[in-house]
């Protein structure tokens, strides 16, 4: 993601909860005061949200400096090396999204004026702390399904205004995107399918209305729609709420004529049945309507 899209949602938020200032940090911090804060996760997880945090704090007027901090203790930098000089063979920064964090973990440093700093700590907090356990969900759901030929990926069952950032989580835990907006691709569901008079139906008018770029989708719910949507030509079958006796029978009769995506259903513990009955996707819309946000604190540093 470029800074460009993500400031605007960032300094939403700041405007959110500053409103007319922050009375307690007037209160109490001099205007010239200074701090170092580190931001530590106190959850196991996957990392992610590290430059929307940064944004938060860069926000607000006074400069701020960040450092990133090494995932794990034995992670070195490997340098050019040849010359003996000690800043080829110290630690560096290697920390990312998508990293795995364990509890007590410190993932990022700012110091710089005290006030800008408890300013947006909330704001900064609220979303890592909302990415990160997209991410760290969604990296369960990946790990359930190893071995397997199944992508898992995401659904629109996003926060309004926050897709971007939530889709984004989705991938720093190895899952993949499913269509952004409305304009990605036809999908045909059974509302659609009721209103056309049939998948057939439903299916030729698509494709009389779309250009060469676009995949049409069609949502079956039972094997008679699976055979006549794949008979019809679509690209991708979307295979809703059938048990993996269904899909594996949905599979055989697709028989590679288009994807196959799994959906409705879907927790961590029928994740892996359903990987195994052969689909292509398994869309699962609790990644980003279900995650738990982390625990994740920041602390001044004193002394």
């Amino acid at each position: 993601m470029h800074d460009l899209q993500i400031r605007p949602l960032v300094e939403a938020a700041l405007r959110e909860d500053i409103r007319s200032g922050d009375v307690t940090t007037q209160a109490l911090i001099p205007l010239d005061a200074t701090a170092r804060a580190t931001i530590r996760f106190r959850d196991w997880g996957i990392l992610c949200g590290l430059d929307v945090a940064r944004i938060a704090f860069e926000s607000l007027n006074w400069p701020v400096t960040f450092e990133e901090i090494l995932t794990r203790e034995d992670e070195v930098y490997e340098g050019g090396g040849g010359g003996g000089d000690d800043e080829d063979t110290k630690p560096r920064p290697v920390f990312a999204d998508g990293k795995e964090v364990i509890s007590g973990q410190t993932v990022l440093e700012v110091w710089g004026n005290a006030r800008d700093i408890l300013t947006a700590e909330r704001v900064a907090l609220n979303f890592m702390q909302r990415l990160s356990g997209i991410a760290t969900l969604t990296r369960q759901f990946v790990t359930a399904v190893e071995g397997t030929k199944a992508r898992i990926a995401d659904t629109r069952k996003t926060t309004p205004g926050l897709r971007l950032l939530e889709k984004y989580a989705v991938r720093c835990g190895g899952g993949s995107n499913h269509r952004f907006a409305l304009d990605d691709m036809i999908l045909i569901k059974d509302n659609h399918i009721a209103l056309c008079g049939g998948i057939e139906a439903a299916i030729e008018r698509a494709r009389a209305h779309i250009g060469h770029s676009l995949k049409i989708e069609v949502e079956c719910d039972t094997l008679e729609q699976v055979k006549l949507a794949a008979q019809a030509g679509a690209d991708i079958i979307l295979l809703d709420n059938m048990k993996p006796d269904d899909l594996q029978r949905a599979v055989e009769i697709i028989d590679k004529r288009a994807l196959s995506e799994a959906s409705g259903g879907v927790n961590l513990k029928t994740v892996r049945a359903i990987a195994q009955s052969g689909v292509d996707i398994i869309s699962v819309g609790a990644l980003t309507h279900g995650a738990r946000s982390l625990d994740i604190g920041l602390d001044i540093e004193i002394g």
